[in-house]
């Protein structure tokens, strides 16, 4: 209890040291965000999976270090065009020795297929804040069309480097095995659900 109590009295002292511009907030008005080139901000930017596993629960893990670009203009949401690459060998779990099976022929295969693609083809917005992105997603060396939902999160100068930067949550569903990733169907599952933290830093 003592540990705890510790632990918060420091946490609080931070925030109370805090110098005003890192308080400051970023806008969640999707339509007042800078128009133009957005670059992957590779720091923040997570893609979560997570697949049934045995029937017993839902296991998850991340890939990360993703890099890519958006071509973003608020008043023209259709025009919108994403471009990432994601590193199959950033694949994380809470097991050392899943990430390195992970890594081998018999799932993903990072060294024949190093990195997954996805490439926006439409974009069709849903409201003020959020948006279905249709793309084509190349994964184990086979390319298919998938869709995402994508929610706006907020806008403005990021206090730490000071660059303008907007933020996403990004959502779906993909079965690995229309993309021969097919090892233990059907005790591990084939529904593979994505949930996609995605920060981007305007260019220029």
């Amino acid at each position: 209890m003592k540990t705890s109590l510790h632990l918060a009295a420091l946490c609080a002292g931070a925030l109370a040291a805090m110098p005003p511009a890192l308080a400051q907030d970023a806008t969640h008005v999707a339509s007042t965000v800078q128009s133009g080139t957005y670059a992957v901000e590779p720091s923040h930017t997570q893609v979560g999976f997570s697949l049934l596993h045995l029937g017993f629960s839902y296991y998850s893990g991340v890939f990360s270090s993703v890099s890519g670009t958006l071509q973003l203009d608020p008043a023209h949401l259709a025009d919108t065009r994403l471009d990432v690459s994601i590193p199959i060998a950033s694949v994380s779990t809470t097991s050392a020795e899943l990430d390195g099976k992970l890594k081998s022929p018999a799932w993903f295969d990072a060294a024949a297929y190093p990195n997954a693609t996805f490439v926006s083809t439409k974009v069709t917005p849903m409201g003020k804040t959020r948006a279905q992105v249709t793309g084509t997603l190349t994964l184990h060396g086979i390319s298919k069309p998938e869709t995402l939902t994508a929610t706006f999160v907020g806008a403005g100068v990021n206090p730490l480097d000071k660059k303008y930067t907007v933020g996403f949550e990004a959502t779906g569903t993909i079965r690995r095995g229309d993309f021969g990733v097919r090892t233990y169907l059907p005790l591990v599952g084939d529904d593979v659900r994505l949930t996609i933290a995605g920060a981007f830093e305007l260019q220029g």
